[in-house]
């Protein structure tokens, strides 16, 4: 077995969404090293275009294509520009997304259609868009991928009121199986990840104060760009060709085993 060949991307085109910054960027980067042509879009047009100049300094390739993604006719030309460059597209990864905190009694309906337009509607009429370059990248030996970036907070109870969020990673956890059982007969798996806390502006307690974070977490750390570029790479590669649906956790342990400790002090008490 070669294990070098069942992680390698190389030659492989891509397209992360919200690829400017945090995981999105860390994906990116990752995938720029392995030797894949990347297409990253956000809605600032300065800050993407920057992010590509610098995810390309090494010799690796970054293209900006600036989008709003939050309405149908911006999913449509970004679509519309990705395929009159590319016709086969190798790797989608949707990982675009707002998130919104308010009390239960102040929760604006704004808070509502904003996330979950972000979160969970475009990710699905994003990915209808580029199914025909999908569809013809993927073959039976090598198959296509769509990558959704869900949340742990689609997954456990948090604590924080960020109610529209975790409903739309939620949504999209189970929207990841149910388009993964019907493209994969066209030679595309669908999975997702579910990262926890990763320094990004969305995660500004992560970024800010990752020490006290790391308290709280298994592992005692937060993530780095080596664990989310890691779990992308095995789910884009030969190494998770047979990951069909499913929704990885890159968390340091928060979703599970911290629950599974939760249960072990409520049976001691």
């Amino acid at each position: 077995m070669n294990t070098r060949e069942l992680f390698s991307l190389k030659g492989r085109v891509a397209v992360v969404t919200g690829g400017s910054r945090g995981i999105g960027r860390m994906i990116a980067e990752g995938f720029i090293a392995e030797g894949v042509k990347v297409y990253i879009t956000a809605r600032k047009a300065e800050a993407c275009n920057r992010t590509a100049q610098e995810l390309s300094k090494d010799g690796g390739t970054c293209i900006s294509i600036p989008m709003d993604l939050s309405t149908l006719a911006g999913i449509k030309a970004f679509a519309a520009a990705i395929t009159e460059r590319e016709p086969k597209i190798d790797i989608l990864v949707n990982n675009a997304g707002a998130a919104w905190g308010a009390a239960f009694d102040e929760f604006p309906e704004q808070g509502w259609d904003k996330v979950l337009t972000l979160n969970t509607k475009s990710v699905f009429f994003l990915t209808q868009a580029l199914a025909p370059a999908l569809r013809k990248a993927g073959t039976h030996a090598r198959p296509a991928k769509v990558i959704n970036i869900a949340s742990i907070d689609g997954i456990y109870l948090t604590p924080n009121e960020t109610y529209s969020y975790v409903t739309s990673k939620a949504g999209l956890i189970q929207l990841t199986r149910l388009m993964a059982a019907r493209l994969i007969r066209d030679h595309v798996i669908v999975t997702g990840i579910a990262p926890g806390a990763f320094k990004s502006d969305m995660n500004k307690v992560a970024r800010d104060h990752g020490d006290e974070v790391a308290k709280r977490i298994p592992a005692r750390r937060i993530g780095t760009a080596e664990d989310m570029a890691g779990a992308a790479i095995f789910l884009a590669s030969r190494a998770g060709d047979y990951v069909v649906g499913s929704t990885i956790t890159v968390d340091g342990g928060v979703a599970f085993a911290m629950q599974a400790d939760r249960g072990l002090n409520f049976a001691q008490e």
